[in-house]
């Protein structure tokens, strides 16, 4: 059995400022290894319910964060950014159980993380058919497009609740909550005990899984901090400029949308 992880880091356990998440800063160190512990556990937990290979997205800015030689034999990891427009979920295919997300954060324009976004800082919100969408909303379609349920996500309160919303009986670790520039947070330790035994459950259970329902025509609205941003993705064949600011894109086919937010958001 193959399973899949999308590892980000703005949602690990005790994280609360850029500079933990910034491979250029001295506390940068301390969240990779948080990082690397909770894709660990993710691991461990998928291998005692039944996982015989396990492939790893590293999937937060440079695409090298995880400690490789921390990798259990029995995992890959897909470092780096292909450009590919699977992005955060590159690697998958229609040979795996299950999906899982580690790490997770709420989505632009949030205030329940400190570091909520989606992508990219240079957006203040990302709508898919008018609704409010995280990264995890486009990695689970994503995932869906390949017949490959989502069945664990960890990061803070708020993702969670999302991904209970959009996906029917995913299980999720709550790490963190956010209020204002703070966090409060879970303990590490705390976080990844709950993550093994929430991966092992999710993964025990896949029988149960549903996939997030959407079906089309799509359309996506990007809303950008600033004119400059809009202007210039405006220019992606088939994007219009729909109000100050913002971009949007329509299409049948969700890879097509996913291949303009590919672009609009480089």
């Amino acid at each position: 059995m193959k399973i899949f992880i999308s590892a980000d880091i703005e949602g690990t356990a005790g994280i609360a400022h850029w500079d933990e998440a910034d491979r250029d800063k001295a506390d940068y160190r301390e969240f990779r290894e948080l990082m690397t512990g909770e894709v660990l556990a993710a691991c461990e937990g998928a291998r005692a319910a039944g996982a015989t290979e396990i492939v790893i997205k590293d999937a937060h800015e440079s695409g090298r964060n995880i400690i490789v030689d921390r990798l259990p034999a029995y995992a890959r990891i897909m470092r780096g950014w292909s450009g590919h427009p699977d992005s955060m979920m590159f690697g998958l295919s229609t040979e795996f159980a299950a999906a899982i997300y580690t790490g997770y954060h709420a989505k632009a324009g949030s205030e329940a993380n400190p570091l909520a976004h989606t992508t990219t800082t240079r957006v203040s919100r990302v709508l898919l058919n008018g609704e409010v969408a995280s990264e995890f909303t486009f990695n689970a379609l994503c995932a869906a497009r390949y017949g490959v349920p989502s069945a664990f996500l960890s990061g803070d309160a708020e993702i969670c609740a999302d991904a209970r919303a959009l996906v029917p009986n995913i299980v999720t670790v709550p790490t963190l909550e956010g209020f204002g520039r703070a966090s409060l947070s879970i303990a590490p330790a705390q976080a990844r005990e709950a993550i093994f035994e929430g991966v092992k459950l999710a993964i025990g259970r896949l029988s149960e899984r549903t996939m997030p329902f959407l079906s089309g025509p799509y359309e996506i609205t990007v809303e950008f901090v600033n004119s400059t941003d809009a202007y210039r993705a405006s220019w992606y064949p088939g994007a219009r400029a729909s109000a100050p600011r913002a971009v949007s894109f329509a299409s049948d086919d969700f890879f097509e949308i996913q291949r303009a937010l590919r672009f609009l958001l480089a």
